[in-house]
Parts: structure tokens; C-alpha cells; sequence
């Protein structure tokens, strides 16, 4: 299991609940330029977000998907999300956030905070995830945060927000 709560210099990230779901609706899960590389649609209503909160609720529980908000410490405004995803020894993370705090640092400093509690999980041997290679400034978050490039992927991954084409990916990965 992870920590329900964890916090960083100006971020406070707490385990999604069902109470998050308009905030999320409307900081980024609704907003086309905050969805475009990620795998999920966009959320065209409240309920989609109601749905995605009710999976990730169940999926804290059995241990399959641990997401948290991500918070502004100084005014408890939700800036974004962030998930880990475990198995058979392998941890995959992603993240969105509002357009609105884009380029302030907060992906860096959340990805840093929750790669220092995924390092501490039993029996992993594996952590990374993949971007689209247009997703520039995600590819560069990876980076500072001391990932490398393992491969370029070829037509590897379709982005239901991107016509659904194949596109090719980055696989990055933290050295152990």
C-alpha cells in the first residue's frame, strides 16, 4: 500500500475520493489541451469523472491503481492528479494537470515526491512510463526528475484524444 497523504515543498497530494470529482472535471479531465496525451477520453460530463472517481476508489482499495490529487499547499487548490500503477514487480505512473499550472514546476516536484514512496514498495525491480513523442514538456519532466530514455516506440500506443492514430512513443525508465 502507499500513504494516503503525502506532501512535498508546496504540494499536498491526498488519495482521490469521490469529493475531488468537480474539481477534477473542471481543472483539467474536461479541458482538451490537458487530455490530449493522455489514455483516457476526455471527460465530456460530470459523470464520466464520477465514473473514473468510482475505479479509482476500488482500485486504491485492492491495491491496483494508488491516485492522489494534487493540491497547492498555501490554498488547497487542486492543481492536478497523479497515479501509480504496480504490478509483478513493475511501476508505471502518470499525470495530468490544469493548463492553468502548467510551467510552474509542480509535475517535477510531485513525480520527485512520489517516485521517493514507489522506490520504497516491496519486490519492485521496474519503474517508468511512456510518452507520446510530442509531448515535449512531459518528456522533459521525466528527465530532471532522473529518468532516461530507454526506447523510442514506433506507432506504439493509440490517444483516444488524438484521432485514435498510433503514435510513437518515448518509454522512459528510472536506473536502479
Amino acid at each position: 500500500m502507499m500513504p494516503e497523504r503525502l506532501e512535498s515543498e508546496r504540494l499536498v497530494l491526498q488519495r482521490l475520493t469521490h469529493e475531488d470529482a468537480s474539481e477534477i472535471f473542471y481543472t483539467y479531465a474536461s479541458k482538451e489541451e490537458a487530455t490530449r496525451y493522455v489514455s483516457w477520453p476526455t471527460h465530456q460530463t460530470m459523470r464520466d469523472t464520477n465514473d473514473f472517481l468510482r475505479y479509482a476508489v476500488a482500485a486504491w482499495k485492492k491495491g491496483t491503481d494508488f491516485s492522489w490529487s494534487v493540491r497547492l499547499k498555501e490554498t488547497g487548490r487542486l492543481v492536478g492528479s497523479i497515479g501509480v500503477l504496480p504490478g509483478d514487480g513493475k511501476v508505471q505512473f502518470g499525470y495530468a494537470f490544469g493548463p492553468a499550472h502548467w510551467n510552474k514546476g509542480y509535475a517535477t516536484e510531485v513525480v520527485k515526491r512520489v517516485l521517493l514512496e514507489v522506490k520504497k514498495m516491496d519486490g519492485v525491480y521496474r519503474i517508468g512510463t511512456l510518452v507520446d513523442v510530442e509531448n515535449v514538456a512531459s518528456a522533459k519532466v521525466l528527465l530532471k526528475c532522473g529518468l532516461i530514455e530507454e526506447a523510442r516506440l514506433e506507432k506504439w500506443m493509440r490517444f483516444p484524444n488524438q484521432n485514435n492514430q498510433p503514435k510513437d512513443c518515448i518509454l522512459f525508465k528510472l536506473p536502479q
